[in-house]
This record gives C-alpha cells, sequence and structure tokens, in this order.
C-alpha cells in the first residue's frame, strides 16, 4: 500500500552567495567598531550587492513521496536536482522551508562517498556500512553478497586509492543497495559503470521498489527514468516545473530541451556551414505536401529536404543521415539509392537539393535529431553536422483506441495483418463446454 509518505517537502529552498571571498576571523568588538565607523550609505550598497550575488539552487519546491513509490528527478545541469538530494540526505540544510525523511535512508550522491583511500575494500565496506547505519552483524550477513553484486573479489584486500572510478561505483552503489533502507537515493552515478553493470544496478533498484522500498532516483538517462519510475519530478533552474506520469512529463521536459529546429536556410557559401568541398544552403524537415511550419503527426508522411552546393567539379558525393531519438538512440540510418538519379555519378559544380522520404505509419511520437553526413566515394567523409534539423512527430489519437499508456519500441509501424478461420472442427463440443480442461489436439 502507498498510503504512508516516506518523504514530505514544503516550500523548500536552498540560497548561496556567489563569488564570497573568505576573511578573516573578528571578534564581536572589531564587528561593532566596524559598523559604528561605516557610514550607513556604504552599508546600505553592501547590502544591496550581497543580494545580488545571491543565487537559489533551490526555491520554493514543494512535494510528496508515497511508500513504495518509484520517483525519477530530472532535469538540465544546475536545475538543483543534487542539492534537493543533499538536503533530503541531511549533507546539507535548507535556507527555506522543510524536509521530513520517515525512514531509513541508503543514499549514493557521489563516487566513493564515505570512502578511507588508504583502507582495502573490505574494510571500506565495514566503514561504509557503519557510516550508512548497518550494524557489524548487518555488514557481516550481506558481506558476501555485497562483494558479489560489486565484483571486486581479486581486489578485496587491495586499498581503495587504487580502485578506477567504475571499481569504487560498484562497490558504493553494491552496500548502499544491500542496506535494505526504507528509502534509497540514488544520484546520477551509473554512468561511470559499464553497460552490463548499468542493468545490474537498474535490476537492483527495481527488485528494492518491488519489496515496497521508496526509491529517489536522478538521472540523465530517460530510458532509464521511464522504465523504473511510477513518477517523475523535473526540475529547471531551482523550481519544480512538473511532476505526473513518466511518459508525460518526460516527454515536456524533451520538448523544453530541443530547440525545435524544422528549417534552417544560408543566404550565400560564404555564411554557409560546410568547407571548400560543399556547402549547405537550407535543409527542412516537413509533412510531405505540407510546409517547416506544418505539424508531423506518426500518421503523416514526412519528407527530409537538403540543399547544397557542390564546389568541386567531378565529385562522387553522397548525402546521407542518421534519425535519432531525443535519448540518443539511432532509429536508422539512410543515404540515397539508385532511385535518386545521382547515386554513384558525378556531381557538376552547383546548387543541388536531395530529398528523403519518410513514410506515415513508421515512426513513434517523440523529439528527432537528424546527424547529416556527406561522403565521397562511398566512404571518404567531407562533412558532418549534429543536430542539423530537430523536429517533433506528434501522437495519433485514432491508434490508441482509447488506451493511453506508454508505447514500448523505437518505431510504432502499422504493420498489415490478417486472421482468418482455417478449421471449424479442433474444438469439440465438450472443450467448448468446458474451456478450462481443454487440451489441443496434437498437429
Amino acid at each position: 500500500m502507498m498510503s504512508a509518505v516516506a518523504i514530505h517537502v514544503e516550500n523548500l529552498g536552498k540560497r548561496y552567495r556567489i563569488g564570497d571571498r573568505r576573511e578573516g576571523y573578528s571578534t564581536l568588538r572589531d564587528a561593532i567598531a566596524s559598523a559604528a565607523q561605516t557610514p550607513l550609505w556604504i552599508l546600505r550598497d553592501r547590502n544591496r550587492k550581497n543580494s545580488s550575488r545571491q543565487f537559489w539552487a533551490l526555491k520554493d519546491v514543494s512535494f510528496e513521496v508515497k511508500q513504495g513509490e518509484v520517483v525519477g528527478i530530472i532535469g538540465r545541469n544546475g536545475a538543483g536536482k543534487s542539492t534537493l538530494l543533499k538536503i533530503l540526505t541531511r549533507v546539507t540544510y535548507p535556507t527555506a522551508g522543510r524536509a521530513e525523511i520517515r525512514g531509513r535512508i541508503g543514499s549514493l550522491l557521489e563516487v566513493g562517498t564515505g570512502f578511507h583511500p588508504e583502507l582495502t575494500g573490505r574494510e571500506n565496506i565495514y566503514l561504509n556500512g557503519a557510516i550508512l547505519g548497518m550494524r557489524k552483524t548487518e555488514i557481516q550477513q550481506k558481506f558476501d553478497e555485497i562483494v558479489e553484486f560489486a565484483e571486486i573479489e581479486k581486489f578485496l584486500d587491495t586499498p581503495v586509492k587504487r580502485y578506477s572510478s567504475g571499481m569504487y561505483m560498484r562497490l558504493a552503489f553494491a552496500i548502499a543497495a544491500h542496506l535494505e533502507p526504507e528509502i534509497l537515493i540514488v544520484d546520477e552515478v551509473l554512468a561511470v559503470g559499464d553497460a552490463a553493470f548499468q542493468k545490474k544496478c537498474l535490476g537492483k533498484m527495481g527488485k528494492v521498489a518491488k519489496e515496497g522500498r521508496t526509491v529517489l532516483f536522478v538521472s540523465h538517462n530517460m530510458v532509464a527514468i521511464e522504465s523504473l519510475c511510477n513518477r517523475v519530478i523535473w526540475l529547471d533552474q531551482g523550481q519544480l516545473m512538473a511532476e505526473g506520469h513518466p511518459a508525460s512529463v518526460v516527454s515536456t521536459y524533451l520538448q523544453s530541451s530541443a530547440s525545435i529546429l524544422t528549417q534552417q536556410i544560408w543566404g550565400t557559401p560564404a555564411t554557409a556551414p560546410g568547407n571548400d568541398k560543399i556547402r549547405l544552403r537550407r535543409v527542412c524537415a516537413r509533412p510531405e505536401g505540407g510546409q517547416p511550419s506544418d505539424p508531423i503527426t506518426m500518421r503523416t508522411p514526412a519528407v527530409l529536404e537538403f540543399d547544397f552546393w557542390n564546389l568541386v567539379q567531378g565529385a562522387h558525393l553522397d548525402i546521407n543521415f542518421q534519425l535519432i531519438t531525443a535519448q540518443g538512440i539511432v532509429v536508422f540510418a539512410s543515404n540515397p539509392t539508385d532511385q535518386s538519379g545521382w547515386h554513384g555519378k558525378s556531381y557538376p559544380t552547383g546548387l543541388f537539393r536531395s530529398k528523403c522520404y519518410i513514410p506515415g505509419d513508421l515512426l513513434k511520437s517523440g523529439c528527432y535529431c537528424v546527424l547529416l553526413t556527406v561522403t565521397r566515394d562511398d566512404y571518404y567523409i567531407l562533412y558532418q553536422k549534429e543536430d542539423v534539423l530537430v523536429f517533433e512527430v506528434q501522437d495519433s489519437a485514432e491508434l490508441r483506441r482509447g488506451w493511453y499508456g506508454e508505447m514500448v519500441g523505437i518505431v510504432r509501424p502499422l504493420l498489415k495483418w490478417t486472421t482468418e478461420q482455417i478449421d471449424d472442427k479442433t474444438v469439440s463440443t465438450s472443450a467448448r463446454e468446458h474451456p478450462d480442461r481443454y487440451v489441443p489436439e496434437k498437429v
């Protein structure tokens, strides 16, 4: 039951002062004497300057997390995510508001937090476990499981100062996850590990969540956020922008993070991106038969257009691109075929336009980026430009049939299906009357 509140945050704020220089200590008498000798207008000016140097890392943030919830926290760098976690774990104190935590916390905020570099991995397991609130008997019961999960048995008696950052992270995560806390707080640390260990960590967090414990997970990996969390909080510039269902909040966040760029035009080769061999004139993403400002839906055939100046007589060129999701996953790559009329032929100097037609009922809803590459002789890269186009494919309500959950997969093609009755004698009268006892005949 997710009824009890595990974390209650109310009007939380954290203020820092930028560019303050540390001054020597002074006595109360010195402070009073200095204030008495300083004109009032100078004091006012100092206060004005001090307030201008103030920076709110968090401001007026309020939310609740119930027991058993897995809540993702997303936002750009500097949005206040790590500051929030440090307040929740009592690493730092808020300037305003309050945060109530109900339950024992296991946290992993930074790689190697609580580790002593001169101690071995074995010794640091006991040290770090004690810091996180584990009794010695608890650590002994979990010791083998921690070592096995961290995959450091060979280096268990080696000082951790000789560990790589990946080994640090594996050991720290293993201790935090096996503490069996009521609340597990994990900052963006999984980027240190390899893909196999990242999958292992996500699996462990999923297991922790299924056991009814609360998880707070900060990550820039939107795929992990959507697959692991049942609610997402989005922070931006220290303020709470949105909270709710992962797919909805992540989609809104990604659209705000990626500047939609459906068309770019450059007037002359001198100002256009490129080099002395090729220059771009115009790039465009639009629905087929429409304009770059028109919406592209999942059902809409779309066209990507690339206008370019060829500056070298007789060059054998190929325009190709990769279509990439906002999460960084390549959906597909494409380059001209013989149907283009120019594949394999030499180009005279001049202005050319290549078009790629993407059929409707193929792409899933979401934001897409285009990585453009121009090659010569099929393999030599003449020019490459990331995010030359950024466009959104909107969802189609008619294909949802009243269901609005998350659609899995990279693409969402509308494939041809047929169903027909091929035999009306397979199911006997007895089977129709007692379907729970029906065993199909051998074929």
